[in-house]
């Protein structure tokens, strides 16, 4: 975490790019000014895609930057396949609805779930009228976190974002609805799925759709900064048994594959 009274250096730089994308990796670091103490923070990678002045639907061109060694454009193609499966697999689930459950029991799925609505107005939105990127996943965040605190009813942080993805865009006048809910828990962590609804209900015919989906991962926390058990999550419906199962998948793949970075920077 970053605490209160620390600087935050926050540095980006592109390091791909596809015909009509760009990646861009960002790396967070916090310094404490009275002692001098450095530490890396955060650690993102973001895919933005350009889009016209004139007409907002058409997506332009990117000019492509130059390696220093083939292996970084192979590389960065890697993860461009990567992401372009992974926003393909999350908007098959855009059918998905969360409704409200009648004195639900603690540690369930509906114990916990939790939904926020939200009118986009010119503040939340960039010069085209069109909501920031980082106004929904603020809100989708704090949505997540109160997902997780229910559910433990400690001190809980955000350990890890998979993949936000935008499906679609929001105008400035939209009435958003988003919505979080327990899918997996480990020993120490939390896999809590959010999505955003959009209801363009000002001078637009269109009806709701699904805009943005993510999942979060958190962890508990004692006053001391150490980890705590999390409560087992209680699946009851043949869905919420399915989407644990598909969240425990992804944890172990996760796991899997920090340990390989582990190992990968160990030997270097």
């Amino acid at each position: 975490p970053v605490c209160i009274g620390e600087v935050a250096n926050v540095s980006a730089e592109i390091t791909y790019t596809s015909r009509h994308s760009v990646e861009v990796q960002v790396n967070v670091m916090s310094e404490n000014i009275l002692t001098g103490a450095k530490k890396v923070t955060n650690k993102a990678t973001l895919w933005y895609v350009p889009l016209s002045l004139k007409n907002v639907n058409k997506v332009l061109e990117v000019p492509p930057i130059q390696y220093a060694r083939k292996e970084q454009e192979d590389e960065g193609k890697k993860r461009y396949e990567e992401q372009k499966l992974d926003r393909l697999e999350t908007k098959q689930r855009n059918g998905d609805v969360i409704f409200p459950v009648i004195n639900p029991e603690p540690h369930t799925v509906g114990y916990s779930q939790s939904s926020l609505i939200h009118l986009v107005g010119p503040s939340d939105c960039t010069l085209l009228g069109f909501v920031h990127g980082g106004v929904t996943m603020k809100l989708m965040d704090e949505v997540a976190g109160i997902v997780a605190a229910r559910h433990c009813k400690t001190n809980i942080v955000t350990a890890s974002v998979d993949a936000i993805n935008f499906h679609e865009k929001i105008k400035k006048g939209s009435v958003i609805t988003i919505s979080g809910r327990m899918t997996f828990t480990s020993n120490k962590s939390m896999e809590i799925e959010v999505f955003v609804d959009a209801d363009p209900f000002v001078d637009e015919p269109r009806e709701r759709y699904r805009a943005v989906s993510a999942f979060f991962t958190y962890v508990s926390l004692s006053k001391e900064g150490k980890p705590l058990p999390v409560p087992q999550l209680l699946t009851e419906t043949e869905d919420e048994k399915r989407r644990f199962e598909e969240g425990k998948g992804r944890y172990l793949q996760t796991k899997a594959k920090r340990q390989a970075q582990m190992q990968q920077a160990a030997r270097q």
